[in-house]
C-alpha cells in the first residue's frame, strides 16, 4: 500500500481526489482544532501528492500560520490537513474508497486529549510540543 495512488471523494461526490500514501498506519490526532474540525479525534494517513479534480467545491480553510484544512463547501466533508508549505499532507482513512483500514499506531497532541475516551492497544504517544519539534526538523 505505501507509495500506491489512491482515490477518495466528500460525502457527496462532488470533491474528488487521489493521493499517494506515505505509511502504512493510522494516526490519531487530539488537537483542538482537530477534534473541533471533525467533532472528535482525527483518525488520518500521511499522504504526497494530493490532487483534487478541476472544479472541486473545495473550502480551504487557513487554521494556522503553518497549515490550512480542506473541506467540500458542499457537504462540509473534512477532506485534509496539509501543511501550507507542502512538506506534510493527511487525509482522514474514511474519506478513500473504500475507507482505508489501517493500524492506529501514533497518538499526538495526547496533551490535549479529553479524558472521556480511550483507544484500544498500545500506540506511540506524543504531546504537542513533541509534534512541534518534530515538524521543526523535517526538511519541506
Amino acid at each position: 500500500m505505501i507509495g500506491e495512488r489512491l482515490s477518495g471523494r466528500c460525502l457527496c461526490g462532488e470533491c474528488r481526489f487521489e493521493a499517494r500514501v506515505l505509511k502504512s498506519h493510522a494516526d490519531a490526532c487530539h488537537c483542538g482544532m482537530c477534534r473541533r474540525w471533525g467533532g472528535g479525534p482525527s483518525l488520518g494517513v500521511e499522504v504526497a501528492d494530493l490532487e483534487f479534480d478541476p472544479g472541486a467545491p473545495l473550502l480551504i480553510y487557513r487554521s494556522s500560520e503553518w497549515a490550512e484544512r480542506i473541506s467540500c463547501v458542499r457537504c462540509g466533508s473534512g477532506l485534509a490537513f496539509r501543511m501550507i508549505d507542502g512538506s506534510f499532507a493527511n487525509v482522514p482513512l474514511a474519506v478513500f474508497d473504500p475507507p482505508l483500514d489501517l493500524p492506529l499506531t501514533v497518538e499526538i497532541f495526547i496533551d490535549e486529549k479529553p479524558s472521556g475516551y480511550a483507544f484500544a492497544g498500545s500506540t506511540q504517544k506524543m504531546t504537542g510540543a513533541e509534534v512541534m519539534a518534530a515538524f521543526a526538523g523535517r526538511e519541506a
